[in-house]
């Protein structure tokens, strides 16, 4: 990439984050575009789509989820590194308004730009799940599959009841009575 070029790239990612930070996931890609000093065609030659750019803006994130899993993994206590990895999915996916429903709608579409942020997720969580399973503290018919999608309700739902602090963590402590074995 050009010099031009890489610096139209870093100042998109830079005010993306910012933009869907302040404004959500569906904020207005004219908006990012304008704040990074460029046009729409240069956001879109760069990011084609909006999940691209979503993708792109959430790889930071996703390798600290990647990290923190991998951490997790050689705990002496399978369950809880899996709930403690399922709080850090539900954190992350309620830092931007609209990302949970975003990632439940990638959850579905591998063709996604999205799924390039699920599939390694969705690989880090069979790992932890595999454990809780092995160590029998959580049931056989649970899947990976179901837990991201409700932790991504979770947040979700957390997200449309911003004065209900705590919600997230009822939601989460309901859902794990449910999968244990």
């Amino acid at each position: 990439m050009r010099a031009d070029a890489r610096r139209n790239h870093e100042r998109l990612l830079t005010e993306a984050r910012a933009t869907f930070a302040a404004q959500g996931s569906d904020a207005p890609l004219e908006e990012i575009a304008r704040r990074a000093g460029v046009g729409i065609g240069t956001l879109y030659r760069h990011f084609p789509t909006r999940g691209e750019l979503l993708n792109a803006v959430f790889q930071e994130a996703l390798a600290e989820l990647l990290h923190r899993s991998g951490e997790l993994a050689e705990a002496e206590e399978p369950c809880r590194a899996l709930v403690a990895w399922l709080r850090a999915l539900i954190a992350h996916a309620g830092e931007y308004r609209g990302l949970a429903h975003a990632l439940m709608s990638a959850s579905h579409d591998r063709s996604s730009a999205l799924a390039g942020c699920s599939e390694p997720l969705r690989a880090a969580g069979e790992r932890l799940l595999g454990r809780a399973r092995e160590a029998g503290q959580v049931r056989a018919d649970v899947s990976i599959g179901d837990l991201m999608q409700l932790t991504n309700a979770i947040a979700l739902a957390a997200e449309q009841s911003p004065e209900d602090v705590e919600l997230a963590d009822r939601l989460l402590a309901l859902t794990l009575r449910g999968i244990k074995d």
